[in-house]
């Protein structure tokens, strides 16, 4: 591979700012990519690709560069000239690139790669944390799952077409697609595209979403007709979901804490032809309240600490506290103990995260089903989903049902 000036220049101006200034990656990126409209297919891929390969593998990268935050431009070109080194790139004659040691650089590396916490580039208190909750074996599959690059997965709306006839379209504009085993609505994406600029995808035929999380909206369990809420909404990928499973009938209450989020999912809403979503801010207590006792289904998408999708947002490693961690399963706790009470005598709730770690999941479950405002209700079912297992996202869902 040959590097061009202009493209690596492009990646360390990024991970300046993904580094040192707290940038999100997928902003940088996005950034990145608006610098030259010249750049084609190729040259995207490179300065995206390349962005993230550096993100993740961070801490390894900065170990064997010898290098220290905040890192200073010859700091990010040291750390650039050891990605090029594993990755059996001819570093270029230029000024901005030291002598390099080769053979120093992958002997540093065989020496790191037998410790987990450089091998797979993590703080030393995830790996500590992780240790604790899964055990020595399960963490060291799973921080190794989390931590391989994740498919592009779409999910057929069904309200407007359906999954054969999705790919067939999907071919038609040159992009290639495979069945996803289990996963009724799922296509997985044989080679990574801008799948955003098709035509499928401005009708309304698709959602990018991973197979994981197209798992939770059915372990709802709605059908047509129903009163459903969406109580930590966001952007709306599950509720898109929820409505086309209930095929545009009933009621679906979107709520969030942010309105901006709610926004981008009336849009999507309007793209999807999905027309049974309501949207509410939650910007008191009296929203829940209005609706204690007369749901049909809860679905609580609860906020975590996004432990089981680093694989697609890898700077979240280097942004994630310990502190955060326990203010987190502390909002957990009363998000289900409040938001449970809208669910009706024989209505369900699922109570779902992206995490992988039981004291955000199972133990949360277990604590609220012990409490008085879980005493009504009865555990159904659980699925705890590893990326070391499925090959997608880590995630969990938990059924309850009121008595």
């Amino acid at each position: 591979m040959r590097l061009h000036r202009n493209l690596v220049f492009a990646v360390i101006d990024s991970i300046r700012d993904i580094f040192n200034e707290g940038v999100y990656a997928d902003k940088a990126v996005e950034q990145a990519l608006r610098r030259d409209k010249r750049w084609g297919a190729r040259d995207r891929k490179f300065v995206a690709e390349t962005i993230y390969e550096i993100v993740r593998w961070k801490r390894l990268y900065a170990e064997i560069a010898n290098v220290k935050a905040p890192y200073a431009r010859p700091d990010l070109w040291r750390m650039f000239a050891v990605w090029c080194v594993l990755k059996g790139i001819q570093l270029p004659d230029w000024n901005q690139i030291e002598p390099t040691p080769t053979r120093r650089i992958k002997g540093k590396f065989d020496e790191l790669s037998k410790i987990r916490k450089f091998r797979e580039a993590i703080p030393d208190w995830i790996d500590e944390v992780g240790l604790q909750e899964l055990g020595e074996k399960a963490w060291t599959k799973e921080i190794a799952a989390l931590n391989k690059q994740a498919d592009v997965i779409l999910r057929t709306n069904t309200l407007n077409i359906s999954k054969d006839k999705l790919q067939k379209i999907l071919s038609s504009e040159g992009i290639e697609t495979e069945f996803v085993k289990g996963h009724d609505d799922a296509l997985k994406l044989v080679e990574r595209a801008n799948v955003f600029k098709t035509q499928a995808f401005k009708k309304g035929y698709f959602e990018v979403q991973d197979a994981s999380s197209q798992l939770v909206a059915p372990y709802l369990d709605v059908r047509p007709g129903m009163k459903v809420v969406d109580t930590c909404a966001g952007a709306g990928g599950k509720t898109l979901h929820l409505a086309s499973l209930m095929e545009n009938k009933g009621q679906i209450i979107a709520m969030d804490i942010y309105e901006s989020k709610l926004k981008k999912l009336k849009v999507r809403a309007r793209r999807n032809g999905v027309h049974n979503i309501d949207t509410k801010v939650i910007d008191s207590t009296k929203v829940i309240k209005k609706l204690h006792g007369k749901v049909d289904r809860v679905l609580i998408d609860a906020p975590c600490s996004g432990l089981g999708v680093i694989r697609r947002n890898p700077d979240s490693k280097w942004k994630l506290e310990p502190e955060f961690l326990d203010r987190i399963r502390t909002t957990q706790q009363e998000v289900l103990q409040q938001y449970s009470k809208m669910v009706k005598t024989g209505g369900k709730l699922v109570y779902a995260t992206c995490s992988v770690l039981p004291s955000e999941n199972q133990q949360q479950v277990d604590f609220f089903l012990a409490s008085d405002a879980g005493k009504d209700f009865s555990f159904v079912k659980d699925n705890k989903v590893l990326a070391s297992e499925s090959g997608f996202d880590g995630f969990y869902m938990a059924l309850l049902e009121r008595k």
